[in-house]
């Protein structure tokens, strides 16, 4: 099934959650953060002291950088829907977290080369309700922006989970935390905040048509509407379409969406993404006199696309869309958006991540620089700036090693719950990293006590050292590989009668099968690996630290790709436990 057909399908339950959701006003608490409680951890917790994760792509190793050159998508792994601001010379950079906790990620960059996490936006409960949730529901298509009138960042989308719906929050520093929701009173997805320099402001965002007026399946529209910058709400009665399906509805445009407004020379300008988020996707652009319409449609339309290339072209880049423009202070501008990398048999396990392209803006309309031939894995640098990825707290990119043993004081941004705190389950100590099992496993809509890394490349080996014996066959502890719920690899040490067994599961569909499993020693330590080649994945185990065995061969990642799994999330590495484990050794 295709993604677009599945973005169809889920779109559809968006839009029925998001009718029902309660309207009232959540009030603000300026930056309080929830009370933690301590994890009263289990007497056979399972000890994590070492994780490293090492990127092997073909792509980058033919392709070395020279001086004045960095790689193409900045942010890899599933990083998609990126939305960026300035600030002077601070560039902030947000990107879509779904049911992830702590969500939507944060990014600050001086260049827009080199990048560091600074945290992310919503990083609370009382900001983040995601706990009952499918890992593709959540937090969608957030949009950041800086209002220079009141010296205040926003963040602004929609949280399909627990009443939430489109919601905004706001800080005067984002590396000082942002503030609770405040529910936005209208329906539909992707919101997107504009402050014209009058001081007046405008919220956009996808709909669907007015009742009866549906002419096909992924028809919608772009709403526009009047909003308070005082009251943060938008103001009743101010909302018009501007956009009905998208460029050309006779030719029946599928998912106009991912609305953004900009202004250049005393006219307002609408970007859109159109084509759904798979292979049609695209990019296009409108221009008005007025930040409220009528907007006309560019003739050059898309500005950005990949859907028109060689199928078969070398180290594809594909379903380029969903962007958004920064100016820098020289004038010169770029657009993010996202794309996908596919492996050798066209599968997207990596998710959709995060681009960046020059964009020319000298004529009327502005164009996505060499955004509509095929992508090529690096570009020139700006002007002046040094390549520093890697180095200095900067994230890496291209093929590189991420390597933590769980010391430091404070634990990796890059590393995330699912549907719940991470704090809830984890105990950094001594001894490593302690994940207290919670009494839910990975195939159940609930938080677990799994802690992810993103999977950022096509072929990559990711090995971690455990201490770890099971008292049951209910307690399991070791490495999981996720698309979501329905769709994962579990391999993991567990025990049957008197004897402790390591086990690969694979699940489908949300069916689950035994791949094979061993009886095991664990007088010692245990590393467990998993190593992936495109669609090839290998799981293995050593106790000596040296020699690895392999447990069920070589397995398939069909079920981590997107357009096998669906949804709109990238596979997940996870340090993962339960106490309710179902998977038995043959």
């Amino acid at each position: 099934m295709r993604v677009t057909n599945l973005q169809s399908v889920f779109m559809t339950k968006k839009l029925i959650i998001l009718s029902a959701v309660f309207m009232a006003l959540f009030s603000v608490s300026a930056f309080a953060a929830d009370k933690k409680s301590k994890v009263k951890v289990a007497k056979n917790a399972p000890v994590f002291t070492k994780f490293v994760y090492q990127g092997e792509d073909e792509v980058y190793t033919k392709n070395p950088l020279k001086a004045d050159e960095f790689y193409n998508p900045i942010l890899q792994g599933c990083y998609p829907d990126p939305s960026i601001t300035r600030k002077g010379d601070d560039y902030y950079l947000v990107c879509s977290s779904f049911a992830m906790f702590p969500g939507v990620p944060i990014f600050h960059s001086k260049d827009l080369v080199n990048w560091k996490q600074i945290g992310h936006v919503l990083d609370r409960v009382s900001q983040l309700k995601v706990h009952d949730c499918g890992i593709s529901a959540g937090v969608y298509a957030p949009q950041i922006q800086y209002n220079p009138a009141n010296d205040t960042f926003y963040m602004i989308t929609t949280e399909i989970a627990s009443g939430f719906g489109n919601i905004i929050v706001k800080t005067k520093d984002p590396l000082k935390g942002w503030s609770d929701p405040y529910k936005l009173n209208f329906d539909g997805i992707d919101p997107s905040i504009f402050f014209d320099e009058d001081g007046k402001a405008y919220v956009v965002h996808n709909d669907a048509p007015d009742q009866g007026k549906e002419l096909y399946n992924g028809h919608r529209v772009i709403k526009v509407w009047e909003y308070d910058v005082e009251k943060d709400q938008i103001i009743p009665g101010t909302s018009q379409i501007v956009v009905d399906g998208g460029v050309d509805l006779s030719k029946k445009p599928i998912w106009i969406e991912a609305p953004h407004i900009y202004k250049k020379n005393g006219r307002y300008y609408l970007m859109c993404a159109e084509g759904g988020t798979g292979d049609w996707h695209s990019e296009v652009i409108f221009v008005s006199d007025s930040p409220k319409g009528p907007y006309k449609p560019a003739p050059s339309n898309p500005i950005l696309s990949q859907r028109y290339l060689n199928p078969n072209r070398a180290n594809m880049v594909d379903w380029a869309g969903h962007a958004d423009l920064v100016q820098t202070p020289d004038g010169k501008y770029y657009g993010v958006f996202l794309a996908v990398r596919p492996n050798d048999k066209k599968r997207v396990n990596t998710g959709r991540e995060t681009f960046i392209l020059p964009v020319d803006w000298s004529g009327e309309f502005p164009v996505f620089e060499n955004g509509l031939v095929p992508m090529e894995p690096k570009l020139k640098m700006p002007k002046g700036v040094e390549n520093k990825t890697g180095k200095d707290g900067f994230l890496p990119n291209g093929n590189f090693t991420f390597t933590d043993d769980f010391m430091a004081p404070k634990l990796d941004y890059r590393w995330i719950g699912l549907r719940g705190p991470r704090e809830d389950f984890i105990l950094q100590s001594k001894k490593g990293l302690i994940i207290n099992p919670f009494a839910a496993n990975i195939k159940e809509v609930k938080p677990t006590s799994t802690l992810f890394y993103r999977q950022q490349h096509i072929s990559f080996t990711a090995t971690t050292t455990l201490t770890y014996q099971p008292q049951t066959e209910k307690d399991l502890a070791g490495i999981t590989c996720v698309q979501s719920e329905r769709f994962n690899y579990v391999f993991g040490i567990t025990k049957k009668d008197k004897d402790f067994y390591l086990l690969l599961q694979r699940t489908a569909r949300g069916k689950s099968t035994i791949v094979a499993s061993t009886k095991i020693d664990l007088k010692t330590p245990v590393q467990l690996r998993v190593k992936a080649v495109g669609d090839n994945y290998e799981f293995s185990y050593s106790v000596n630290g040296t020699d690895f065995t392999n447990v069920g061969g070589t397995v398939s990642g069909d079920i981590l790709s997107t357009d096998v799994a669906g949804g709109f999330t990238g596979a997940m590495i996870g340090l993962y436990t339960t106490s309710v484990n179902d998977a038995v050794p043959q």
